[in-house]
């Protein structure tokens, strides 16, 4: 792994520290915030690819383990990751995944509708097929009734973020092409 991989893999774990420092958006429904750092994930796998998105992802939870306050609402050490909330957190990591290797496959070609569906698949998607499963199974609810208490409600948040994600990715991918080598079908980007 290059420095300029280390570097790109420590600036979007600090991107998505970041991301969690923005004040959460209370909806009036639920007593849950809405966050801009779930945009991350869609970020690291999109800008980074498959690889430096999950080290990235890793890295920035490691960070939060380790009790550094980064999540939303300054949330560290081992608690959020025990909670009801935790397989959302989980959820990134494969979220990036997904993603970064979508973004791989898909560069040479890459544009906003393919972005978009991408960030839709593994940001909205792949968290929700983790987090959703791992709440009803904390909460003892369904997972029809777990789908309808912890994410029904941010699909429409969640799409606006896949929106901002994939006009982020198309923006560097044009003016930055070179951080697509060494993905596939990019090296001649």
């Amino acid at each position: 792994m290059s420095t300029r991989d280390l570097v790109l893999i420590a600036l979007f774990a600090a991107v998505m520290a970041v991301l969690g420092a923005f004040p959460p958006l209370m909806l009036p429904i639920i007593a849950i915030p809405v966050t801009a750092q779930s945009m991350g994930p869609m970020l690291m796998g999109g800008i980074l690819g498959a690889k430096r998105g999950v080290l990235s992802m890793l890295l920035f939870l490691v960070l939060v383990a380790v009790g550094l306050p980064l999540l939303s609402g300054g949330r560290g050490g081992l608690a959020p990751f025990v909670g009801p909330w935790s397989g959302f957190i989980y959820g990134w990591v494969l979220a990036a995944l997904l993603i970064g290797w979508l973004t791989e496959r898909f560069w040479d070609r890459l544009g906003p509708v393919s972005a978009f569906a991408f960030c839709v698949a593994g940001g909205i998607g792949v968290v929700y097929a983790v987090g959703v499963p791992w709440f009803a199974a904390m909460s003892g609810l369904g997972l029809l009734e777990a789908f309808a208490g912890s994410a029904m409600a941010f699909i429409p948040g969640d799409l606006v973020k896949a929106t901002v994600a994939s006009a982020a990715i198309v923006i560097v991918k044009r003016s930055y092409p070179l951080i697509g080598q060494g993905r596939t079908g990019a090296a001649r980007a």
